[in-house]
């Protein structure tokens, strides 16, 4: 992939980007595959490859400069708004959106955040794409000071950008490095931007979705196919977000619950469910805690885990260790804690693995694994 923007030194968070595609996906593999140790009796599927650019289906934008020109992109160490319009990652259904929203800063007088005065109220803009194309629009700000203005100027916004299901506020009163705050106030009738995969889910304004839609697909059809074959008449999703793993392996004649700690994401799931007439139940609780509630005894014959980067941890180990689950999927973006917390579970052997290429031209991707008790 060719990228001005990289080769002007604008930006390098595309870390690996001189690398040939080949060549990163070879590394990637030969990381993980180090870090892990390569068990014996561990098959590796063939690597999942991405589309080297236009695959993003978010952006994530911090707005710099001023209420005339904005910046949309990134900060740079001091503060100061470094623009990545033209970024290559985004599809065009994506980065049609970009000047319009630049536009729509001066036309309600948004005043960009500036980090080192701590004055000014909009900090970031972040946008979804659904596959259909349409958008999801979210504004966020310091503080409700300009949302009358937002209202005001939102049907010049919806004219300019007419796919657009869903535009929010999110108020972010704190100095602090996090993209968000915990409130949200949605300002169009439709609050869910649909995601039509091979089952459809719902994406709410602060629910959290994979960022490379064409490779979250496979990596839910993958799981599909491996909890089919260990054939599971109980299954738990934990940390299942809007609930992408848990209805894609919902069957008849299989008990299927999703543990969400977030509200948002536990109604879309549900939504979602309804709306596919997918047998599904979601519970909005701490992954851990509801676990550590259940007696080992209990446990389903599957449980699936796509934790954060930290992994999950020593008490979830050593809970599915003890345990009477057979089997494991675990979805991990970090190598290093997904072998610390296999170390926890010996019981538990990794039999199946797939590297998928979440994000091409960094050193991160996502990594699948079957562990099967033996």
């Amino acid at each position: 992939m060719q990228c001005a923007l990289f080769d002007a030194e604008v930006c390098r968070s595309c870390t690996w980007l001189s690398r040939p595609y080949g060549e990163q996906l070879a590394a990637k593999e030969q990381h993980v595959r180090t870090v892990l140790g390569d068990p014996p009796g561990l098959a590796w599927a063939p690597v999942v490859a991405s589309a080297e650019q236009g695959f993003r289906n978010k952006a994530k934008l911090a707005v710099g400069g001023t209420v005339q020109q904005p910046t949309l992109g990134i900060l740079d160490p001091g503060g100061v708004g470094v623009d990545l319009r033209t970024c290559p990652l985004y599809p065009a259904t994506l980065a049609r959106s970009f000047d319009p929203l630049a536009e729509f800063v001066g036309r309600a007088s948004l005043t960009p955040y500036d980090v080192p005065t701590r004055r000014g109220e909009l900090k970031n803009v972040v946008v979804s794409v659904s596959p259909d194309g349409e958008l999801m629009v979210r504004f966020v700000l310091r503080s409700q000071e300009s949302l009358a203005r937002i209202r005001k100027h939102l049907p010049w916004l919806l004219g300019e950008l007419p796919t657009t299901r869903v535009v929010s506020v999110n108020l972010l009163p704190e100095h602090k490095a996090v993209l968000e705050g915990e409130h949200e106030i949605v300002l169009t009738e439709q609050a869910v931007l649909p995601m039509r995969l091979d089952v459809p889910l719902r994406l709410r304004p602060q629910s959290f979705f994979q960022t490379n839609t064409q490779v979250a697909v496979e990596l839910y059809r993958q799981a599909r196919a491996w909890a089919d074959d260990a054939a599971p008449s109980s299954v738990w999703d934990l940390y299942c977000g809007v609930g992408g793993f848990a209805l894609h392996l919902a069957r008849t004649d299989r008990e299927v619950t999703g543990v969400e700690l977030s509200d948002e994401a536990v109604a879309a799931a549900r939504e979602s469910a309804a709306e596919a007439a997918v047998d599904a139940t979601f519970v909005a609780a701490d992954a851990t805690a509801h676990v550590l509630a259940t007696p080992p005894g209990e446990a389903p014959d599957l449980v699936v885990v796509n934790p954060p980067r930290r992994g999950i941890g020593t008490e979830l180990a050593t809970w599915l260790e003890a345990s009477r689950t057979r089997h494991v999927l675990y979805s991990s973006c970090n190598p290093t804690t997904l072998a610390r917390d296999l170390a926890a579970m010996p019981s538990l052997r990794p039999v199946r693995a797939r590297l998928l290429d979440m994000f091409p031209h960094t050193a991160h991707s996502e990594l699948l694994t079957l562990l099967a008790r033996g």
